[in-house]
């Protein structure tokens, strides 16, 4: 569906212009991914991360952004743990919010994430992700944006209506999914992503460069977004995911690529972040 300009407008930018923020998400969360993303946040045509705050290695992720406050950074709401192996506890007291947490204490993990949608408590799901926000700025970073970990939140307008209200509260932006809650927003006059934004989970590692070099070419006018998930292929991360094919470090390849430089460069792609969309979240 072809976007109606708006958001190219309130961002300033020509109607026909091609936006593109590179989100890289999972900041925090073990050493090799934080390693990856300290690279491509200097050095590659990705423009801002996200912050995953119950995950081991979130201190040294919050280190680095305190120490570059001039790269923008995002919240990763994280109640969803990845698999057996690569789980977290949330920020809250265990006792306040139990509906989060499994029989062991821990975050659901993906595979168990329908059992954990069908129980959660709403109310118990806004009080963590809200503590999260609260220790970012504690640590006295200045966030642009809430995102969201692994969470499929398709039709379930209940915890888009909490993300939206955290994200009005604090002076936010927020990633929009779904084409009904991309129009609803745009429609109360708000700059968001114009299309569902892309998840590098989704891509074939195999021919995963080349496909990232189709979607630059055909990259549609409006704001489109890549939540994309760099990580380098030590023993620590083929340990945590094992059948993970590689994903992360094929991210890292291409992002860091001369030929994504040359393409985005090529296209007249601008490379945005979400401190124009936080702008105009505020003001409304």
């Amino acid at each position: 569906m072809a976007p109606n300009g708006q958001t190219n407008q309130l961002l300033g930018y020509p109607a026909d212009a091609r936006l593109l923020i590179i989100n890289a998400d999972d900041f925090g969360m073990c050493h090799a991914v934080n390693e990856a993303i300290l690279r491509v946040l200097q050095e590659s045509i990705a423009r801002s991360t996200s912050l995953m705050v119950p995950c081991p290695w979130m201190l040294h992720a919050t280190h680095f952004l305190a120490d570059h406050p001039k790269i923008p950074l995002g919240i990763h709401l994280t109640a969803i743990s990845d698999s057996v192996n690569n789980r977290w506890r949330p920020v809250t007291a265990e006792e306040k919010v139990p509906s989060l947490l499994d029989e062991a204490g821990y975050f659901y993990d993906f595979e168990h994430m329908s059992e954990f949608m069908a129980q959660v408590r709403l109310d118990q799901l806004e009080m963590e992700f809200r503590a999260q926000i609260e220790v970012v700025l504690a640590a006295g970073l200045q966030p642009t944006h809430l995102d969201w970990h692994s969470l499929r939140i398709g039709g379930r307008e209940d915890i888009s209506r909490v993300l939206l209200r955290l994200a009005r509260e604090y002076g936010l932006a927020l990633r929009v999914a779904g084409r009904s809650w991309i129009e609803k927003l745009q429609s109360q006059g708000f700059p968001t992503n114009d299309y569902d934004f892309l998840d590098s989970y989704g891509l074939d590692p195999v021919n995963k460069a080349a496909r990232y070099a189709e979607l630059l070419h055909e990259l549609p006018v409006g704001l489109s977004e890549w939540a994309v998930h760099p990580g380098l292929d030590s023993s620590e991360l083929l340990a945590i995911e094992p059948g993970g094919n590689h994903i992360r470090q094929t991210d890292f390849d291409f992002l860091m690529s001369q030929q994504a430089k040359d393409i985005v460069q090529e296209e007249g792609i601008i490379l945005l972040d979400y401190r124009a969309l936080q702008a105009v979240w505020k003001a409304k």
